[in-house]
């Protein structure tokens, strides 16, 4: 793999330091700052408070953003490969279902082999469908319709399925059980989720290259969100589409040997796998107990403190998932997130592990726990005005003139603006890239794929308050020892209402309230400054239920949108026809599906 794709030794380290740094100047650039700025009324223990607190915030920003620069000075390189290489290797693809539509699922498998059948390279690839589904009518249907894929697609001998009778460890307990009843009769293992979807000629590539490098015992792709139909979630395919390649790649230049694992879309090499990444359960009782719950990050730190190489190769393509439709969907998903990104704080401390798995554990528990420095910077603002003692305009006895401390509200402004720019520039310099380089012709050509990044920047700092304080609850209800369990996902149509908005935010709405009705009272000079803030918050039911709506503009439409990918299409007509043969019963498409995997738009 050529160094300007993977990094290695000095120059890596060199890399890392420099992102480091980096940071770490924006956030100490922050912090003085807004000392000084504290200093024109004198400064107050709580200015040092708050300077500490934006130090963080601006360093956790800072930090993605340059991870968005060194994206953007590098292109992403495939590994040099003998051309059309025959496979060696037996490989298995993993297909865990939990309570899914199967024949939304089954018909995703179908139209893989028929991707890989039409490269004439599918005789030593398996597909072993791994069912944790608890719901008796599901079953029965999944046996049903398995039956179906194996006699359309002659795949007697090919195509595997196994129920659990006991789903203990959820995911990473099904693919462990696999592992130990039958991996040992592959070189490699596909894990997919059961929304995935993957080009034949895709997995051929994940195949060779990991048959390439010896030391290869994970290969990670980037997925890109398809079938979005809501304004949310067309936000997020757009920005899945658009921005998160550069953000991947910026990730892939820091990742050395010690790469992502986002638990679906990825091949491993099945012995790797089996010898490193076994999962005890954590003495105690969750949340911060029990099973793994986050378990990719953690299988992809054991590979590498074994010494096996985790990639992430962000040039491959072909390779798809679909995500939430609305903002509540995306929540619940992202509470289970928090609460096994937490976790991990039990297990960064694990002996041997690698520094740079250590620093992503930290990477995972920061994501969660940022929004909490915002709100302590937000809250200890409202509050200063009470500590500030009223101003001594006469400091000098018997001087006849008074004294006006001067103002620091330019240095406040652009604190405000540096701050901002860490979350806009990143978005608009890929903008200014995607035309230069080409690349916004898929995206309508480059004044729409202009006016796209102007439009998600804006959704999203519309809904940013309400993610955020979702993100912040999360947060709270994890440290006060409330076990979230696995929730499930719902797949389909995904529209709310209004009172199902407001049921949902009601307490976000009265948050926001209160907030600004304190800051009216106690700091009014702050009431402009946090409107864009408590706004979002006073109107989420209205935004959850209007971004839960489909939409037709011609703005963040994505290139699958206007071509659609092989196998997507294959799947398509595969899914009508069986959506014809095996009519769901009223309530199969709105039953609970299994939770995705996480990646790197949402993470």
């Amino acid at each position: 793999m050529d160094w300007l794709a993977h990094p290695r030794g000095a120059v890596l380290i060199a890399l890392r330091i420099l992102a480091l740094g980096l940071s770490a100047m924006a956030g100490l650039g922050a912090f003085v700052l807004f000392l000084q700025f504290g200093q024109a009324d004198g400064l107050q223990i709580l200015d040092v408070v708050r300077a500490v607190l934006i130090l963080i915030s601006t360093l956790w920003l800072a930090w993605g953003a340059v991870q968005a620069l060194i994206g953007l000075m590098t292109l992403p390189r495939a590994p040099r490969l003998e051309a059309g290489a025959p496979i060696k290797g037996a490989t298995v693809v993993l297909v865990p279902v939990y309570n899914e539509d199967p024949v939304s699922t089954f018909s995703r498998v179908a139209a893989m082999d028929a991707s890989l059948a039409a490269t004439g390279e599918s005789a030593r690839i398996h597909f072993a469908i791994l069912s944790d589904t608890r719901n008796e009518e599901i079953a029965a249907r999944e046996a049903l319709v398995f039956a179906h894929l194996v006699d359309e697609r002659d795949g007697l001998g090919r195509f595997f399925y196994r129920r659990r009778i006991n789903n203990i460890g959820k995911k990473a307990g099904n693919i462990e059980d696999f592992m130990t009843r039958s991996g040992a009769a592959y070189d490699y293992a596909l894990i997919l989720d059961a929304d995935s979807l993957m080009e034949g000629e895709t997995i051929l590539q994940m195949i060779r290259r990991i048959e390439a490098e010896p030391t290869l015992g994970l290969l990670q792709t980037l997925p890109r969100v398809i079938r979005a139909r809501s304004r949310f979630a067309r936000a997020m395919q757009f920005s899945a589409s658009f921005f998160s390649p550069v953000f991947a790649r910026g990730l892939a230049m820091l990742q050395g040997r010690t790469g992502p694992f986002w638990g679906h879309n990825a091949i491993v090499r099945t012995r790797a796998f089996a010898e490193s990444c076994g999962l005890p359960a954590l003495r105690g009782t969750p949340p911060f107990g029990g099973h793994v719950m986050s378990h990719d990050y953690v299988e992809a730190a054991l590979l590498a403190r074994k010494g096996w190489l985790v990639r992430l190769d962000d040039d491959l393509e072909g390779s798809f998932e679909e995500g939430p439709e609305n903002i509540v969907d995306h929540a619940k998903r992202d509470r289970r997130w928090c609460q096994g990104n937490l976790q991990h704080a039990r297990i960064i401390g694990a002996p041997g592990l690698r520094g740079w798995s250590r620093f992503v554990f930290a990477q995972g528990i920061m994501a969660y726990i940022a929004p909490l420095f915002w709100l302590g910077f937000l809250a200890a603002s409202v509050a200063a005005p009470l500590f500030v003692p009223p101003p001594d305009y006469f400091p000098e006895p018997y001087w006849p003139f008074p004294y006006f401390p001067p103002s620091e509200a330019s240095k406040a402004i652009g604190l405000a603006i540096g701050i901002f720019g860490l979350l806009l520039v990143p978005k608009l310099l890929i903008a200014a890239r995607a035309a230069l380089l080409g690349h916004a012709r898929d995206f309508g050509g480059s004044a729409t794929a202009f006016a796209s990044t102007v439009a998600e920047l804006a959704f999203s700092s519309l809904t940013a308050p309400v993610l955020l304080a979702y993100a912040t609850r999360s947060v709270f209800q994890v440290v006060l020892g409330r076990d979230g369990g696995w929730p499930t996902n719902n797949r389909g149509d995904g529209q709310l209402g209004l009172i199902e908005g407001f049921i949902a935010s009601w307490w976000i709405v009265a948050i926001g309230a209160s907030g600004l009705v304190l800051t009216y009272f106690l700091a009014p000079g702050l009431l402009f400054w946090l409107l864009p803030v408590g706004l979002p918050m006073l109107a989420a039911p209205w935004l959850i239920s209007w971004s839960s709506k489909p939409t037709q503009s011609h703005l963040m439409r994505v290139p699958s949108e206007t071509s659609l990918p092989p196998v997507v299409a294959l799947h398509d007509r595969i899914l009508t026809r069986w959506d014809n043969a095996f009519p769901a019963p009223d309530n199969a498409r709105t039953e609970p599906a299994s939770a995705t995997g996480r990646s790197p738009a949402h993470a």
